[in-house]
């Protein structure tokens, strides 16, 4: 049920009028809805489905309206949800993974809406009750690794309304291999074969953010090429993405730790990226995990 699907199904070059915001509980609604206010949807939680066309037609052209719809609405079903969805309608589902889920339950001591005997069940059940939706729905965000206010900035990104180019948000992350490539990225480039700072004893506790150590791994004579040639490919790829709408490319750089190539290698592709006028946001994520810290840190670096 969790399995990797494209951020954006369908999509669209204008911010929509209306979204649908839905989803499993815990995964972000409540959040969601509030980010989205404060760029200037008017927010309506737990609308009945029954009013969802009556609102459409008498909401004039001019204003943007998002509806937070879960399973306690009280004539909620997958399939009234889905027919409800009108010309001007996106549906945006949020999804996590369901060791996350049950973890925020039992971090809050919350007991899960669907009404199960423990958190887990109730997760379970209710993500298959959601399935016809998920399958459905015009984008979906996994939540997983997002803190509440990644999600709101990740709101912000796809629906603020701004040119073409201002609205396509491109983040830009470093990973360690050891730990698994991150889900929901468009692009992941292999940094394992650059001069390795760890070896450098002096360099070793450092990280790729440190000027010395970015100074090491560009004095390989295949670095230069390397960035050119990512570059390249992302000064093609970009435009034409946001002439589709898309409304996010996510970009990963990966390497044996993810604490100095591919580090140096966001940092260095997102200064690029943010300086040709494009929405850069950069994460860190091995860097972040041994801080202690949760979630895609999308607000790194914004131009």
């Amino acid at each position: 049920m969790n399995d990797p699907r494209p951020d954006a199904v369908r999509s669209s070059p204008e911010v929509p009028r209306f979204l649908i915001v839905t989803g499993v509980s815990g995964a972000g609604r409540t959040v969601a809805l509030r980010a989205l206010e404060d760029i200037g949807f008017e927010p309506i939680d737990n609308l009945p489905l029954s009013l969802l066309g009556t609102l459409a037609e008498s909401t004039a052209e001019d204003r943007r309206v998002v509806i937070g719809v879960g399973t306690r609405n009280r004539d909620f079903s997958p399939e009234a949800l889905l027919a409800a969805r009108g010309p001007d309608t996106v549906i945006v589902y949020l999804d996590s993974r369901t060791d996350i889920l049950v973890r925020r339950y039992s971090e809050t001591r919350r007991r899960h809406p669907i009404g199960a005997e423990t958190a887990e069940a109730g997760v379970l059940r209710e993500m298959e009750l959601l399935a016809p939706v998920r399958d459905g729905a015009d984008m979906v965000i996994d939540t997983s690794e997002m803190t509440q206010h990644d999600l709101r900035a990740e709101m912000e990104r796809r629906f603020r309304s701004g040119p073409a180019q201002t609205r396509l948000s491109v983040s830009v992350e470093s990973f360690s291999y050891r730990q698994g490539i991150p889900g929901g990225l468009d692009f992941a480039f292999d940094c394992r074969f650059l001069a390795n700072p760890h070896w450098v004893e002096e360099l070793r506790p450092l990280d790729g953010r440190s000027p010395e150590v970015a100074a090491h791994v560009a004095s390989d004579p295949r670095h230069g090429p390397y960035l050119d040639q990512i570059l390249g490919l992302l000064n093609l790829v970009l435009p034409a993405q946001a002439e589709e709408g898309r409304a996010h490319v996510g970009i990963g750089f990966g390497c044996t730790g993810g604490q100095h190539r591919s580090v140096a290698m966001v940092e260095a592709v997102s200064k690029a990226l943010a300086a040709g006028g494009w929405q850069v946001s950069t994460r860190h994520r091995e860097i972040e995990r041994r801080a202690g810290g949760q979630g895609r840190a999308l607000t790194g670096t914004t131009a």
